[in-house]
């Protein structure tokens, strides 16, 4: 019965993995940020990702960062947002425009673009549809219209009477190009990021055996 007994309590002195303790990236996912950051600041550098749409040139430098959080999970997606908004902060300060003084603030640059990796994953995991296209289609597109109006919505709540001093414009008129560019810009953006992105996930899901 002794011997039993410290068996039991040996057992239970032993340490228990704790199963939330914190994991290293494996090197696919590291592989993952790696491209995906790259591809961002290509796609940035050469002007590839603006798309000339006034009052404001329409991005896709977010689809990287989308693609990354539907393929490896919310913590990569974040880690490729946050190089994305860093490369915004840092391409404001060498090549500033009249406007550069708002992405120079990390909580508009930095912060809406770690957010929607996670969300869009958000959307993607939590969908009612069986077929997986359906919902990347939607993660996509919903995932670039929360960037929209985060970083349209933040430059309102912080920077309205700058951003219309800016502009030249009334300070009134603000909230109207901000409603404006989530309605009319916004889903520019998502259908954009639909057609580019849904094949590439697809495809690299399908490649990498993921439900």
């Amino acid at each position: 019965m002794s011997k039993i007994n410290n068996e039991t309590t040996s057992d239970t002195n032993k340490p228990v993995k704790n199963p939330y303790a914190k994991q290293r990236f494996s090197l696919r996912q590291l592989t993952v940020i790696g491209l995906l950051s790259a591809l961002t600041v290509v796609l940035g550098v050469t002007g590839l990702g603006f798309i000339p749409i006034p009052p404001i040139n329409a991005t896709i430098l977010h689809i990287p960062t989308l693609i990354g959080a539907l393929l490896e999970g919310p913590k990569i997606g974040m880690v490729i947002g946050f190089i994305f908004g860093c490369y915004s902060l840092v391409q404001n300060m060498i090549q500033p425009n009249i406007m550069s003084f708002v992405f120079l603030n990390p909580i508009v640059s930095v912060l809406p673009r770690m957010l929607i990796g996670p969300l869009s994953y958000l959307v993607y995991r939590y969908l009612p549809f069986k077929r997986p296209v359906w919902r990347v289609m939607l993660a996509l597109f919903m995932g670039t219209m929360i960037h929209t109006i985060l970083v349209m919505g933040l430059i309102y709540i912080i920077y309205a009477e700058p951003y219309a001093a800016a502009k030249g414009i009334p300070v009134e008129n603000v909230a109207n190009i901000v409603i404006g560019v989530a309605v009319f810009h916004g889903p520019l953006e998502a259908l954009a990021a639909v057609v580019v992105g849904t094949p590439v996930v697809m495809a690299l899901r399908a490649k990498l055996k993921k439900a």
